[in-house]
């Protein structure tokens, strides 16, 4: 998760981060221009639009029948997209206590409220297996609601004694039921994120939750600003995308290196959420890592060359990206899921969620 930056915000961050950004961005060429395939994706994305107030559906999910996409939207409830022929549209899957509470979240308002106010759904995940979805709430931590929707309930708050403050993405093991979610910063909230990325903090954490026992396990801390996070196909370790350092880490979760984070790959750009790939013979475990800007942004700005989102193999060697999606103009990506033969996207930038049709590239 990386909102849109206000004009303003975005003068500072260039001033401050120019020379470092001239400098890593003639690296990201020199690294990465050779290897992977450029696609020029964004004008053939279609948009599935959302309805009034809700916006930015930051990342997606789908239920353990296949239905969906769900997301979480700025109002702070969760919606599901139900592809009825005749009359195709969101609906409300879930909200929190706050809707009910807080006159200013009401589902009759139609003005959208501050997210600090009515809570901020990040990442989403089902537990196929129970139907259940977790969900990262920015504000009021880790939560969790049943397969036909409803009220969420917050089942983590906090985590080794220090209080969830920016709570950001979430993965499901599907084999254990573990939860397995980033707190980007235990210093900044959401609503402070670019101060995250300028004053160099690394205070976020990898964090584990047990549904069984309620026990939340910090993984690993002095992140600098993670973001999304995916269970790797076997169960073994976690990819975690580290925002403030342009790269991917991997954490290991069983074997001899159990309890080890290193780094997995450097992108060519900030990195939101990461998904799995579809599993293709030719090629090792891969993943599709969203990029809320790319490294050249500070220099160059939002262009149609800019990269939005890359795939990355892994092998015995480490990651790779071989593909790099560009085209998206000034939409940022925040989520990018393969399924079906096509790709869904994410973005906090649009009142939409994208679909692009693998055939039409």
């Amino acid at each position: 998760m990386w909102p849109c930056l206000s004009p303003r915000a975005a003068v500072l961050i260039a001033l401050l981060l120019l020379p470092a950004a001239m400098a890593s961005a003639a690296a990201a060429a020199a690294g990465h221009g050779e290897e992977m395939k450029s696609i020029y994706a964004g004008p053939k994305v279609v948009p599935v639009r959302l309805g009034r107030p809700a916006f930015g559906p930051e990342s997606l999910a789908f239920d353990h029948r296949g239905g969906g996409p769900y997301t979480g939207v700025s109002n702070g409830r969760v919606l599901r997209w139900r592809a009825d022929r005749r009359r195709p549209g969101w609906t409300e899957f879930a909200h929190n206590y706050k809707h009910a509470t807080v006159a200013e979240c009401a589902a009759r308002k139609k003005a959208a409220a501050a997210e600090s106010v009515c809570g901020r759904p990040l990442g989403v995940q089902f537990d196929r297996r129970t139907g259940e979805m977790y969900i990262a709430d920015a504000y009021l931590g880790l939560m969790r609601v049943g397969r036909r929707g409803g009220m969420a309930e917050v089942v983590a708050a906090e985590a080794g004694g220090v209080a969830l403050n920016f709570v950001n993405g979430v993965d499901v093991d599907q084999a254990t039921g573990d939860v397995y979610f980033t707190d980007s910063s235990t210093t900044y909230k959401r609503s402070d994120y670019l101060l995250v990325v300028l004053s160099g903090d690394a205070t976020g954490r990898l964090l584990r939750y047990e549904p069984r026992t309620g026990n939340v396990t910090v993984l690993e801390s002095g992140l600098a600003f993670p973001n999304g996070v995916a269970v790797s196909a076997d169960g073994t370790h976690l990819v975690v995308a580290e925002t403030a350092s342009c790269r991917l880490l991997r954490h290991w979760l069983r074997g001899s290196n159990a309890g080890a984070t290193e780094v997995l790959a450097d992108l060519p750009g900030y990195p939101d959420n990461v998904r799995p790939a579809a599993a293709d013979g030719g090629r090792g475990a891969s993943y599709w890592v969203a990029l809320n800007r790319d490294k050249a942004w500070t220099v160059n700005g939002t262009t149609p060359a800019s990269v939005a989102a890359v795939r990355v193999v892994v092998d015995d060697g480490g990651g790779k990206v071989d593909v790099a999606l560009r085209g998206f103009g000034g939409a940022t990506v925040s989520e990018v899921v393969e399924r079906n033969g096509s790709l869904w996207f994410g973005s906090v930038d649009t009142p939409y969620v994208g679909l692009l049709k693998l055939t039409s590239l």
